[in-house]
């Protein structure tokens, strides 16, 4: 796999988020989530699994995982299965450089839950590529669009880079016409409930739609 490089500052980026994991960090909203401990795939987790089943995917990359434990029982509280029996997997891997591991491999889905948030701006694009260059057929983003209640180690919002959807919808449609075959299915969070989805979509339906403009 090709390796895109990441910036100075997005290395430090890294330790800081490392340096929170051991030492914890302050947050504005007591009852707001803790990143690391919960697994922030769960409240799109019905959505998912359709797709799951439409794209016949069996292994997973989490990519950015942070605490999110697949094989625990109780990710779905309607039948207390774990995440890897609930969306019928054979296989998950994850990467968080910020846990310090790595088990980045080909992949029938990508999935990257509260994670481009907390990139800086100018690494993002090669994250997406690092990405989309893992996915057979699938990759699932949520990307958080507000202010976290959290701050980094040095004062700055835990949520580093904010934008609307419609900027990470631009962002990621320009990814995704290098990896035509690969479709997306992206939801931004505007607020800790309140989210926007975009509908699924690959780089080869525009190629193969007879309008120039699609709308969504």
């Amino acid at each position: 796999m090709k390796k895109f490089p990441i910036s100075k500052k997005g290395n430090q980026l890294i330790k800081l988020y490392n340096k929170m994991i051991r030492g914890g960090y302050f947050k504005i909203k007591a009852q707001d989530n803790l990143s690391y401990v919960n697994f922030e795939l769960r409240p799109f987790r019905k959505d998912i699994r359709k797709f799951f089943k439409e794209y016949n995917i069996k292994s997973v990359l989490d990519y950015g995982a942070g605490g999110s434990d697949w094989d625990k029982d109780g990710f779905d509280i309607e039948t207390d299965k774990s995440a890897k029996k609930y969306f019928e997997l054979d296989k998950i891997n994850k990467f968080d450089p910020a846990m310090n591991f790595d088990e980045r491999c080909l992949s029938d889905c990508v999935v990257c839950v509260d994670v481009l948030e907390h990139i800086f701006i100018s690494d993002i694009r090669n994250l997406l590529l690092d990405i989309f260059q893992y996915a057979n057929y699938l990759v699932v983003l949520n990307i958080a669009c507000y202010k976290a209640a959290a701050s980094l180690p040095n004062g700055e919002n835990a949520h580093i880079t904010v934008r609307h959807p419609l900027w990470w919808k631009g962002m990621v449609d320009t990814v995704a016409q290098e990896y035509k075959d690969i479709s997306v299915l992206l939801t931004c969070t505007t607020e800790y409930t309140k989210f926007v989805s975009f509908k699924i979509w690959n780089a080869k339906m525009w190629d193969e739609d007879k309008n120039f403009k699609i709308d969504y």
